[in-house]
């Protein structure tokens, strides 16, 4: 008879009489992070009160972090099938086809909290469980990115996080030797307290089969692999799905300690393993630790395991089922094994120097059930830990949130008159010329060279990097063939790579911003010639308990599922990161910009044909593809000032509507740029992104060290407009003479054959005298020296970092 099933609420199940237990509920609920009517759900679910070992494991296995109870409805919505997808949402990792017998797999995951706290340890444990992600499908890591936030760096704090981050990035990368070949950067006031530290991985897969993690075979032999297990990371799911305050720092034990020099011998004794064919399934103890392995495997395999905690290796003594179980020390796996394999098995995995320990065995009752010193103390159901977990219901506002009211109001005519020679700026009411308004924007850390970041990185080991960080718009890499498998033809293919997201857009428009982040990455991608074909998303957001946080992220997932129908880059999987607020001593709480970082792949078929950012020759030609400067119809939202870098870091004004997405204008304008990179008839290519059109040609200038002559059609549009507004799916690219014939030729053909919504404008010229000018009804609005470009471009951060 289930008697806990009566009992309506958690007052009246704790005074009845058939409640009893040896721990103070209260208390033991706030640890856990789990709420009163979750107690009274767990005791129905058993028909008994949970012993303590069994609360801390329904603790972390229905925290957001492993179970995303607020998230789940939203990202059911996205499109995750497509005829390259072989493994979707669910499993360790993505996995796409990309031809000739390779796959790749790949991957976004957060290690934003631990970071906060202890940000060398937080960001290498970070990278280090990404790339379990990987190998644990069966795939070898060939590349890592990141996309980082931190506070303003006029904040010794934030700069000391920076840091920390970097030098655990590049600490873990470097040992383990796969190369860091790419990310994101970007400062605002919002992240003070709680930086973003996101890491993604790929890796190359060439066997038929993948491993995956559900568990089979009756009475198999359960494995443990890898490193010993501690009290490092304890409840660190639970650290991770709650707000930061001034106490976080207290919470330092829930961050774990990474060895890469051990995780090198693990990916190589695992990826040996899985070739023998004696590996069932596999699963890697990230957040959660063995709780989440044997739940998951058991859950997803639709059987039980048994688990003894008495044969798991430890690295200190008198550890409780409890500290076994909650752990989160690093470098750790779990694989189901076909029986008679434990012996080639261990000999393998000790050869690599790794623990290796037969701990339990796959049960016919779907059930998790762990022994230790001889008793029971655990048993619980696998669906209720790691399948039937709980959804929270959030009612979505139906209105604009306040916030946006008063931001969406804005409009350009609100600025001061913009001049030939400059503006007032807005911020203290002082003129300011364009020279100076270019040069500002370019020694924004946002916005500025991140050459002192990157350089901490070994982005060359493997040997295998086409495009070196800050050389173009994406990362490239060569597809080369693994171990014996000989790729079936074709040894110039490549993998693109980027990870992008405009937090200001998202933060003034969660849709609209959305939209641009995936739009941004398929341009990216499309600048080096690849052709996007799927995206992995970790979205950081602050707490869904709060309503305008919760609409942030349910606009933001329409914004995705909508941009990834349109252009045809399903999602994979990826990471949700919420509650990313800080408490400050007041109680106030501060959350971040909303960042939906979109992580997304593209196939290159040639990698003789990819484009770099450079101008290459002088004399070269500088067109534009997308919208044009001057629109017919001066109304056209999809270029704006609004929410743009120009109106944040010159007026001090971070508000107005982004500009809208046009999605068929960007798959038009990325498809046409694809085909001319592949037809050799242009040189380089850059998107239009942060800092507008200017912005992006001081770029190119100081990639190349040449310089560029701009003359800018007659317009009736305001200069700072034409300089500096951002939107409209535009891409710079520089041809040669020769080439403008065809690239118009090609434009002309394709015209008459479709009706196409994009234009291509002559901009100007390349040369060699070390000067950027632009002009504008011959009048000169802007001319710098190509070296005062790249002296504040390129030491922007160094500056700030050494003050």
């Amino acid at each position: 008879m289930k008697f806990f099933t009566k009992y309506k609420n958690f007052d009246e199940l704790i005074n009845s009489s058939d409640f009893f237990v040896q721990y103070d509920v209260i208390s033991a609920l706030k640890q856990e992070g789990l709420k009163k009517t979750d107690y009274v759900e767990i005791c129905r679910r058993l028909n008994r009160p949970p012993n303590r070992n069994e609360l801390g494991m329904f603790g972390v296995m229905w925290s957001e972090h492993c179970c995303y109870r607020n998230s789940r409805p939203l990202l059911k919505k996205f499109p995750t099938t497509g005829s390259r997808i072989l493994v979707g949402p669910g499993e360790n990792a993505g996995v796409i086809d990309i031809g000739l017998g390779q796959k790749l797999v790949f991957k976004i995951e957060s290690h934003n909290h631990p970071s906060a706290v202890e940000p060398f340890q937080g960001a290498a444990t970070g990278v280090g469980g990404i790339l379990r992600d990987i190998f644990t499908m069966g795939a070898r890591p060939i590349a890592l990115l990141n996309a980082l936030r931190f506070g303003p760096l006029e904040d010794e704090k934030n700069i000391s996080l920076l840091e920390g981050v970097v030098a655990g990035i590049s600490h873990y990368g470097n040992c383990v030797g796969v190369p860091t070949v790419g990310g994101e950067v970007g400062f605002d006031s919002s992240y003070s307290g709680n930086p973003l530290v996101n890491a993604m991985a790929l890796g190359l897969m060439e066997t038929e089969e993948i491993v995956c993690s559900g568990a089979s075979g009756i009475d198999f032999p359960v494995l443990y692999v890898g490193n010993t297990t501690g009290r490092d990371g304890m409840g660190g799911a639970s650290f991770a799905s709650s707000e930061l305050s001034k106490t976080s720092i207290d919470d330092r034990p829930a961050v774990q300690v990474g060895d890469p020099f051990l995780e090198k011998g693990l990916i190589e004794a695992c990826l040996e393993a899985f070739k023998t064919g004696h590996v069932i399934a596999a699963q890697d103890m990230g957040a959660a630790g063995l709780t989440c392995s044997c739940s998951e495997m058991a859950s997803k395999g639709e059987v039980g395991i048994e688990l003894n905690l008495d044969l798991v290796p430890a690295r200190e003594k008198g550890m409780t089922a409890y500290e076994y179980l909650l752990s989160e020390s690093q470098e750790r796996m779990l694989f189901v094994v076909k029986p008679g394999s434990e012996k080639e098995l261990s000999d393998l995995f000790m050869k690599w120097g790794l623990y290796v320990q037969v701990v339990g065995k796959v049960l016919k009752e779907k059930v998790v059930r762990v022994l230790h010193k001889g008793e029971v103390v655990a048993d619980l159901p696998a669906s209720s830990l790691a399948d039937d977990t709980p959804i929270e219901e959030h009612l979505l506002i139906n209105s604009l949130p306040e916030y946006l009211k008063e931001h969406w109001k804005w409009t350009e005519d609100l600025l001061p008159k913009s001049l030939n020679n400059g503006i007032i700026n807005l911020k203290n009411n002082l003129f300011i010329s364009w020279n100076n308004v270019l040069l500002n924007l370019l020694s924004t850390p946002s916005i500025a060279s991140k050459n002192w970041i990157y350089n901490q990185y070994d982005y060359q080991v493997q040997s295998n990097t086409v495009v070196f960080p800050g050389e173009a718009d994406a990362a490239v890499i060569r597809i080369r063939p693994q171990n014996e498998f000989q790729c079936q033809s074709n040894q110039d293919r490549g993998i693109a790579s980027v990870v992008d997201c405009n937090d200001r857009w998202v933060y003034l428009d969660p849709l609209r911003g959305s939209m641009a982040a995936v739009a941004e990455a398929a341009r990216n991608l499309s600048c080096v010639g690849a052709e996007p074909i799927a995206i992995t998303n970790n979205l950081n957001f602050s707490s869904p308990e709060k309503k305008v946080g919760f609409w942030q992220l349910s606009m933001s997932c329409e914004g995705i599922s909508n941009a990834c129908r349109v252009l045809n880059t399903p999602v994979t999987g990826g990471n949700v990161s919420l509650y990313n607020d800080t408490k400050l001593s007041n109680n106030t709480v501060i959350p971040i910009h909303p960042t939906p970082v979109i992580g997304m792949v593209g196939l290159i078929e040639n990698i003789n044909n990819i484009c770099k950012k450079s101008w290459l020759n002088s004399d070269d030609q500088i067109w534009m593809i997308g919208l044009p400067l001057e629109i017919k119809n001066n109304k056209d939202n999809r270029i704006s000032l609004a929410a743009s870098s120009y109106l944040e870091y010159i007026h001090g004004l971070k508000t107005g509507r982004p500009p809208e997405i046009d999605l068929l204008l960007e798959k038009e304008v990325q498809s046409f740029l694809r085909k001319i990179i592949e037809k050799r008839i242009v040189n380089s290519a850059h998107d239009l992104g942060d800092g507008g059109l200017a912005t992006t040609i001081a770029e190119c200038c100081i990639s190349s060290g040449l310089g560029a002559n701009i003359i800018l059609p007659s317009s009736e549009s305001r200069l700072d407009r034409l300089l500096f507004s951002e939107g409209g799916g535009r891409v710079l690219i520089s041809c040669s003479e020769n080439q403008s014939l065809e690239l118009k030729k090609y434009y002309k053909n394709l015209s008459r054959q479709e009706s196409i919504s994009f234009s291509l404008s002559h901009l100007g010229n390349v040369n060699n005298r070390n000067k950027l000018s632009v002009y504008h009804s011959n009048n000169l609005l802007i001319d710098v020296n190509i070296s005062d470009l790249i002296h504040v471009y390129k030491n922007t951060i160094f500056k700030k970092i050494s003050k």
